[in-house]
């Protein structure tokens, strides 16, 4: 990482970049953050020449990191507007984590290649759901009761770790395919991305420990310098997405969070090639 100062702080101003929208993000769709910085920081640690073997990996670790002060952020203001459904939430307090666990073992062994397919293919799938989304589009009228959703929250848990996402894109679309309302599955999703960031930042600490190719600064997948640039902005930008995210409608909602995961998805398969 032998660079000049100057590129090294044209890297910090666009990662504070980054941060700003990450925190807006977070507060409109409950995401986190993590579905934008994933491929910010992807393509950061590749100008700064990071090695590929461990390039995604850290840019995933370093996301959930970036995403407990935000998720917390964001939850506690859905959570001041009466918005979250702590009843869900409550529900999801070992499966998430449980899921967590298993997506950090598997991130400890598949390819960059490899989760960067998966970032894609769900990124894909979800975003072409919510444009063309129906409200015949329902599973029922009332969310399936356990072990069902148990097993639901471990499947988000899992995906969301391998994406360095705080649950948001997926917990979104369970929600609202059983008829709940959009803004309150986002509120709801706020908290689960705590659910996720949590044991997922220790997760992805314990996969990438020792690696010989990770940069300075970093302990296994997590890169303290890109953490401590992007948090201080993302905390002060989370609570006006979540004015903005009450002031639109439901569909407005669905049409924005459709079109960025769509292009987000698009990113990752350019990546590919």
């Amino acid at each position: 990482m032998e660079l000049p100062w100057s590129e090294i702080a044209a890297f910090a101003a666009a990662l504070a970049v980054a941060g700003v929208v990450a925190g807006f993000l977070a507060g409109v769709f409950g995401i986190g953050g993590g579905a934008i910085l994933v491929p910010v920081f992807y393509q950061v640690f590749v100008l700064l020449d990071i090695d590929e073997s461990v390039r995604v990996h850290l840019a995933v670790g370093t996301s959930l990191a970036v995403i407990v002060p935000t998720s917390l952020r964001s939850f506690q203001a859905h959570y001041r507007r009466g918005a979250v459904d702590m009843a869900v939430l409550r529900s999801f307090v070992v499966s998430v984590p449980a899921g967590v666990v298993l997506g950090s073992l598997v991130a400890a062994s598949v390819s960059g290649a490899g989760l960067r397919a998966i970032f894609a293919a769900i990124a894909f799938a979800v975003g072409l759901r919510l444009l063309l989304n129906r409200e015949s589009w329902q599973l029922g009228s009332e969310l399936p009761a356990n072990p069902l959703r148990g097993a639901i929250g471990l499947v988000i848990g899992f995906l969301s770790t391998l994406m360095g996402i705080g649950g948001g894109v997926l917990n979104n679309t369970f929600m609202t395919l059983y008829g709940r309302p959009m803004h309150q599955a986002v509120a709801t999703s706020a908290g689960v991305g705590v659910l996720i960031s949590i044991p997922g930042l220790f997760g992805y600490m314990w996969a990438g420990w020792g690696d010989p190719a990770l940069p300075i600064a970093s302990t296994g997948f997590i890169n303290w310098i890109a953490v401590i640039i992007i948090i201080p902005v993302t905390l002060i930008v989370a609570p006006l997405g979540a004015s903005v995210a009450h002031a639109l409608s439901r569909r407005q909602l669905e049409i924005g969070f459709g079109l960025f995961l769509l292009v987000v998805s698009a990113r990752f398969v350019w990546s590919l090639f």
